[in-house]
């Protein structure tokens, strides 16, 4: 750990759909990292986090996210005028039926937009916050993670990428960590815009074929709007030949850097049986010595 260093470092690891090796690319990435420097570990793939799994992380600390809103209306002051109704675009006001007396709120519709807050005369109409999941800072043996789980049909999942990545960051400066690692959630959503913000590089892992430059042409498109330096890399390289060099066509013709291919290995499935990244189960396999390689690249670049 550099005593002068003057910021975090942070690695992104993304893919324009999943299932192309994120995860396991990421996991292999913090076990050779963690070996040279200090490391802050980030899960930012909320919707279906899974890095804890081949991490060994011990959850020692959980917190409630609360990030959406809803309306609610006091039965009490409401004088059934109809305006909450008539402003609610998402039909999340239901008119008073028999044996009711006020209107009510369908939680399942609301979209937090508080017009019927603002627009109800006898201010019957508040706003109430709901759980949306929860966060965890883990002890991993690489270094500290964290990560979280939204609820099933919770929203606001950009919030809490945001809120896990703002945490990982002041530890890091607290305790003068200079890299962080960040696994990234697939796609080009908000989630994705968050895990990428501030980010001094971004891995993308792209897979040989029409599906896989397709979907890397809209996460290169997306993170080129926001500036972020983008270096590829394509696993299971050998499987497709043809689609890797356009691929890699593809990625120089917009800027990118070409980074070390991961070859196709048996031995990857085995050490997922294992709950262990292919650098740990299998240092000597070809998968792990091309992801070393890729490691010492990106060492390189961010340092």
């Amino acid at each position: 750990m550099n005593p002068h260093l003057a910021e975090v470092k942070q690695l992104v690891v993304l893919s324009g759909k999943g299932g192309t090796g994120k995860t396991s690319i990421s996991a292999s990435l913090v076990h050779l990292a963690s070996q040279a420097m200090d490391v802050a570990i980030i899960d930012a793939d909320v919707d279906a986090s899974n890095l804890s799994l081949v991490t060994q992380a011990d959850p020692f600390e959980a917190h409630a996210f609360w990030g959406s809103q809803s309306a609610v209306i006091d039965q009490n002051r409401c004088s059934r005028c109809g305006r909450c109704f008539e402003v609610c675009r998402f039909s999340a006001i239901e008119p008073p039926g028999e044996g009711q007396n006020a209107f009510r709120v369908r939680d399942f519709l609301c979209e937090g937009c508080q017009a019927c807050v603002h627009q109800c005369p006898e201010q019957a109409v508040g706003m109430q916050q709901h759980q949306d999941g929860e966060w965890f800072q883990s002890r991993t043996p690489y270094g500290r993670l964290m990560h979280a789980e939204l609820f099933p049909g919770a929203e606001n999942s950009g919030k809490l990428v945001t809120l896990v990545k703002q945490q990982a960051k002041l530890f890091a400066e607290d305790n003068r960590i200079p890299l962080m690692i960040i696994d990234g959630p697939p796609g080009i959503g908000c989630p994705v815009i968050s895990a990428s913000a501030g980010a001094d590089l971004a891995l993308l892992v792209a897979e040989p074929g029409v599906s896989g430059q397709h979907d890397l042409h809209r996460i290169i498109q997306t993170l080129s709007h926001f500036q972020v330096p983008m270096l590829v890399t394509i696993n299971k390289v050998d499987i497709y030949e043809q689609g890797a060099r356009e691929i890699a066509r593809m990625a120089r013709k917009n800027g990118c850097i070409l980074g070390v291919n991961i070859p196709f290995d048996p031995s990857i499935p085995q050490a997922m049986i294992q709950a262990q990244s292919i650098t740990k189960y299998s240092p000597d396999s070809p998968a792990s010595s091309a992801v070393a390689a890729l490691w010492e690249q990106i060492r390189k670049i961010l340092f």
